[in-house]
C-alpha cells in the first residue's frame, strides 16, 4: 500500500517535470545568447568560471531547499543556518584546534541539527513551516553573533581550508565540482530512494500518505534534516571561499535559494520538482545577475529585474497548478 501511494502519479509528474526542465533550460540558453551578443566579455572562460563559482553556494542551498519545498513546506532559515555552520566550523578548527576534516564534519552536523530542530517543530509540534523556520532563522542569526562575538572568524592559520573552494582542477575551482557532486547526490536521494518517494507523496497528498501507513512525521523530520545538511555544506563552501566565517552574512540567501528552486520548476504547493531543475534555476539566477553587471546595469535595477523574474516564475507555477 505504501509503495502504491508513493508511486501513484509518478509517470505524469515525470512528464510535467521534463517539460518544466526543458522550459527552464531553454530560458538559460536564451539568456546566454542574449548576453553573449550584448557583450563580448560575457562568453569568456574566466567569466563562465566566475558564474559557476558564484552559483556554488546559493546552488547548494537551493538543492537542500528543494527537498522541503517538494513536501509543500518552506525553510526560511537556510541563509542564517549557513552562517551559523560556517561560524561553528571556524570555532572547531581555529579555536578548538580540531583537524580540518573533523571541523568540516562538525559544520555539517551543525546544519543538520538546525534542520532536525526545525523539522521536529513542524512535524511534532504542528508549527507551520513558515513560523518554525522563521524562528530558527532568528535563533541561528543570534547564535552566530554571540558565538563569534560579532567578529569574523578567520582561517589564516589553516591555509588548506581555503582550497576546499578555491583550489582548482584545470582552472575550475573545487567549489564547482563540489556543487555538481552535491547535485548528483541530491538527485539520487530525491528520485531513487525511499526518502524521495515519500517526499513526493507527502507533497502530493499528506493525509492520504498518512492514511496509507507512512510515518509522515518521521519522514518530515528526515527531510528537514537533509536540508540542514546541504545548508551546512553551503556554509563550509562560503567560509572556505572567503577564508573566514562572517557572522553578519546569510540574510537574503534563503530568498535566492527559494527563487532558484521555483525558477527550476519546483511547485511551491509541493509534490513536483527535480534537482536538475534546481541546478538550472540557480544557473539562471547567476547568469542573469552576471550579465546585468557586465552591462553596467545599476545594482538597484538588478534587484528589480531578479524580483520580476521570481514573480514570473511563481505566476507560471500558479498557471501550471490551475491546469493540473
Amino acid at each position: 500500500m505504501k509503495a502504491s501511494i508513493a508511486a501513484a502519479g509518478r509517470p505524469r509528474i515525470a512528464i510535467q517535470s521534463g517539460l518544466q526542465q526543458f522550459m527552464a533550460f531553454g530560458s538559460l540558453i536564451l539568456l546566454i545568447i542574449v548576453f553573449s551578443l550584448a557583450s563580448s566579455s560575457f562568453f569568456h572562460f574566466s567569466n563562465i568560471v566566475g558564474i559557476l563559482l558564484s552559483t556554488a553556494v546559493t546552488g547548494v542551498l537551493a538543492l537542500g531547499s528543494t527537498f522541503v519545498i517538494v513536501t509543500g513546506g518552506i525553510d526560511l532559515s537556510v541563509g542564517t543556518v549557513m552562517t551559523l555552520s560556517s561560524v561553528m566550523t571556524g570555532v572547531f578548527i581555529t579555536m578548538w584546534g580540531w583537524p580540518i576534516e573533523v571541523g568540516i564534519v562538525g559544520g555539517l552536523l551543525t546544519g543538520a541539527l538546525c534542520g532536525f530542530i526545525s523539522g521536529t517543530a513542524v512535524a511534532r509540534l504542528g508549527i507551520p513551516p513558515f513560523i518554525a523556520t522563521l524562528a530558527m532563522m532568528m535563533i541561528a542569526k543570534g547564535l552566530s553573533l554571540v558565538i563569534s562575538g560579532t567578529k569574523p572568524v578567520y582561517f589564516t592559520n589553516t591555509p588548506a581550508f581555503s582550497k576546499i573552494s578555491l583550489g582548482s582542477v584545470l582552472d575550475i575551482p573545487n567549489a564547482v565540482f563540489i556543487y555538481f557532486g552535491a547535485a548528483i547526490v541530491g538527485g539520487i536521494l530525491l528520485s531513487r530512494t525511499i526518502v524521495g518517494r515519500y517526499n513526493f507523496a507527502i507533497g502530493s497528498n499528506e493525509e492520504a500518505t498518512r492514511l496509507s501507513g507512512v510515518n509522515v512525521r518521521f519522514w518530515k523530520i528526515v527531510i528537514y534534516t537533509i536540508t540542514g545538511l546541504f545548508t551546512g555544506l553551503a556554509g563550509i563552501l562560503m567560509a572556505s571561499r572567503l577564508n573566514s566565517a562572517q557572522p553578519a552574512l546569510g540574510m537574503g540567501y534563503e530568498l535566492e535559494a527559494i527563487a532558484a528552486v521555483v525558477i527550476g520548476g519546483t511547485s511551491l504547493s509541493g509534490g513536483k520538482g527535480t534537482i536538475v531543475g534546481t541546478v538550472i534555476g540557480a544557473l539562471i539566477m547567476s547568469v542573469l545577475t552576471n550579465g546585468l553587471r557586465i552591462l553596467s546595469v545599476p545594482q538597484e535595477w538588478q534587484t528589480v529585474v531578479v524580483g520580476l523574474v521570481i514573480l514570473l516564475a511563481v505566476y507560471v507555477d500558479i498557471l501550471r497548478r490551475k491546469k493540473a
